[in-house]
């Protein structure tokens, strides 16, 4: 973000006689102060974007008391190459760019305390670029400039088989989707990389690239052969990895050798052996292809084999994390939300299981209070664990974004907090209703079959893991393994303002709870530590 300075012209020349009327007045002009003091703060020098994604653009300008009087421009290289303009005028969509069009909304609830936040709507790669921020009055003007930069996770890798080539087996490898321009790489078992055979790029009309390559497997270069695709913004790649077996790759045929040994004698026989030569040759290379074909079929049933044996290694790797999840529920706790941690535009339930966000609703948080978050729309769990094991489900609904996870009892409760194992929160979220994710700290995104409808979080205290669960199937989602340097609070933040139709609650799932024993009781927090009798064990990692 770069700031300029204001400029303030409200007064021309003034007679000295009426010197002391003309302060008089400059102390009675509202939002007039002087030009350094006034500098209109933009987002970071850069903000980063997915494509298809939302993005903000929150520009503010301190001190100034008149703002819902003034033009506010948003603006891409040039002050003329309109995004958005307010107020909202009757010729702004002859000023606006067509490219942002029915894809701005303007978020106007703290623009009387000169805070402004654009919001921008499925981010293109053409979005990419120098945008800007302008304040405006016949008094005063003042801007700040940043730069957008647009990435895209593409889909997953597909690798097909092509057939027999130079002597090996010719593989491609294509995904679509990319931006910026991606970068391949086949690698062989031994995590060596292999020169590809070919590679195109291409990008649509959208601005979104397409990547095909392709590599000859040589006999030799047995087991995994991969090929992968990385994002060279975000440093994140996708994978595939296939298991080739040296009987697939082509080697010499007994037959052919046979073919040219009887051509031989037959050429000694000159023209009286001729025919006796060619009917010869004819049933060997009946025979060869005969055999061609056997060896084709029974490749075929080899492949289809191992086929058989990666279906069943997943399938015994999902029933693996399925008695996980039921291995932990047997830690179940009985966790409440603590109201007083509560951000204001949350409604706690009377009981202390459920929280709804109120959207847009600013209630001021009460001075002095030391354990309301400010900033942060979450909510706490009243209790705190400092050690065993520990798990707990959440009803996500049919909600389009939430948070979940846990974060250290002492993180700070003012400021917008950033989500990081390095800043004491682990947590697991998902955005516009499919994209979930881990932040560790970069954003890192998570393959699911099946949406959950409840999350289970299981924490191991004394080994430094937090698991979660999908709560609809069993299957396993993700583990952090950390070191926690204090006690943990259950961490709930039902991401406001929700665009779903379903405004459904975060809601604690009433579990069966073992017995409990309490380590201590402090100002109505509550440490649980379930109880472990001495012949179950549970070893998940």
């Amino acid at each position: 973000m770069v700031g300029f300075p204001a400029s303030l012209d409200s007064f021309g020349w003034v007679p000295r006689t009426s010197g002391l009327l003309f302060h008089i007045l400059l102390l009675l002009q509202p939002g007039k102060l002087n030009s350094e003091e006034l500098q209109v703060i933009g987002p970071e020098a850069s903000v980063l974007a997915h494509v298809g994604e939302e993005v903000e653009f929150q520009c503010h300008l301190p001190g100034y008391q008149s703002t819902e009087q003034m033009e506010i421009r948003w603006f891409r290289s040039q002050a003329s190459e309109v995004v958005y303009l307010f107020p909202e005028r009757q010729e702004l969509p002859g000023q606006q760019m067509a490219q942002f069009r029915n894809r701005t909304k303007l978020f106007k609830d703290d623009i009387a305390d000169g805070t402004a936040i654009l919001q921008l709507r499925r981010v293109i790669p053409a979005d990419e670029g120098p945008f800007g921020c302008r304040f405006r009055s016949s008094s005063f003007s003042g801007e700040a400039v940043w730069e957008l930069e647009v990435a895209g996770m593409g889909s997953d890798p597909h690798i097909s088989l092509e057939g027999f080539k130079k002597g090996g087996i010719q593989m491609r490898c294509s995904s679509s989707g990319w931006y910026p321009k991606p970068q391949a790489q086949w690698r062989d078992h031994r995590g060596q990389c292999l020169p590809p055979e070919s590679e195109a790029i291409t990008q649509d009309a959208q601005g979104l690239f397409s990547l095909e390559t392709s590599v000859v497997v040589q006999e030799g270069a047995h087991s995994n052969v991969s090929c992968s695709i990385q994002n060279p913004l975000l440093f994140q790649k996708k994978e595939f990895v296939v298991q080739i077996a040296d009987v697939f790759l082509p080697g010499p045929s007994p037959w052919k050798a046979a073919f040219l040994g009887t051509l031989v004698g037959g050429l000694t026989l000159l023209l009286a052996l001729l025919s006796t030569l060619a009917l010869c040759c004819f049933h060997l290379q009946r025979r060869s292809q005969e055999k061609l074909k056997e060896q084709a079929n029974k490749d075929k049933g080899k492949l289809t084999a191992e086929v058989g044996k990666l279906q069943a290694e997943l399938d015994w790797r999902r029933a693996e994390g399925q008695a996980e999840w039921r291995a932990a529920q047997q830690y179940a706790v009985d966790v409440t939300l603590d109201p007083a941690s509560a951000h204001p535009s949350l409604e706690v339930s009377q009981d202390g299981k459920s929280v709804l966000s109120r959207g847009a609703l600013r209630i001021p948080a009460e001075p002095g209070d030391p354990q309301r978050f400010t900033e942060q729309t979450c909510v706490l769990s009243r209790e705190r664990f400092q050690a065993g094991r520990h798990y707990w489900e959440v009803d996500v609904g049919r909600r389009s974004r939430w948070f979940l996870g846990a974060c250290l009892e002492s993180v700070a409760r003012t400021g917008r907090g950033r989500l990081s194992p390095a800043t004491g929160y682990w947590v697991m979220g998902l955005w516009n209703s499919s994209e979930y994710f881990i932040l560790e700290p970069r954003r890192v995104a998570l393959s699911l079959r099946v949406p959950p409808r409840r999350v289970g979080i299981f924490l191991d205290f004394e080994a430094g893991k937090l698991a979660f669960f999908n709560g609809t199937d069993g299957s396993h989602i993700f583990t952090f393994t950390d070191t926690f340097s204090g006690p943990l609070c259950a961490y709930f933040r039902p991401r406001a303002p929700d665009g779903s139709e379903h405004a459904d609650p975060l809601t604690i799932c009433p579990l069966p709870v073992r017995a409990t024993h309490l380590l201590e009781e402090d100002d109505g927090d509550t440490w649980a530590q379930p109880f472990e009798p001495s012949d179950i064990a549970l070893d998940l990692w």
